[in-house]
């Protein structure tokens, strides 16, 4: 599990000033917290933590010595700077189910022998205990045919007993569709064949 390093926050700063000095913002929640903990984070170390995990990713957050074992629950981007303004983080409790989601990946895309595959669902919404968490769900197409569906329900995610799903079982995730030849191209290989 990656550990990210945070401080808390004066919030006499202003989050813009901190954000030009190299910081970005965020907040710790938690059931058993009294209250909130305001974060400022480096820049470079949140940019590090994202490059292996997203929303819905485990994290040991280490605040001014204390460890929390925490949940990456909203991420911020900032479009036309492209980089992280906020994120936010949900300290777990061992024995409490917390509402999490995890991230959809198509692999083997290479060996999908016709078709095109249509990705549906980016992310299945589900509650587990912290010990239970899944971030993401890999979704193996390269047996697929076109006109076949998987849907969550198929997933081992479905199956697994320390997971409630809050998506719907019947959601498609991906469909293998035929791959459509434009009128303008069928024209051309027509032309073509004409010409030999």
């Amino acid at each position: 599990m990656n550990t990210l390093k945070a401080e808390k926050r004066n919030m006499t700063t202003k989050a813009k000033k901190l954000r030009r000095e190299g910081f970005v913002t965020g907040n710790l929640f938690g059931r058993e917290m009294t209250e909130s903990i305001p974060l400022q984070m480096d820049k470079r170390a949140v940019d590090q933590l994202l490059k292996d995990e997203g929303k819905g990713g485990q994290v040991m957050l280490e605040v001014d010595g204390q460890t929390y074992d925490a949940l990456i629950k909203e991420v911020d981007y900032n479009p036309l700077k492209g980089y992280v303004d906020e994120i936010d983080f949900q300290a777990l409790v061992s024995n409490e189910k917390v509402h999490s989601t995890a991230e959809v990946h198509l692999i083997n895309l290479e060996k999908l022998a016709a078709g095109v595959p249509q990705q549906m669902l980016h992310e299945i919404s589900f509650k587990a205990l912290p010990a239970a968490l899944v971030e993401k769900v890999e979704v193996d197409v390269g047996d697929l045919k076109v006109g076949d569906t998987i849907r969550v329900c198929d997933l081992p995610i479905a199956q697994d007993k320390d997971v409630d799903l809050m998506t719907d079982a019947e959601a498609t995730v991906v469909t293998i569709t035929e791959v459509h030849v434009s009128a303008a191209d069928a024209a051309e290989e027509a032309d073509e064949e004409a010409a030999e």
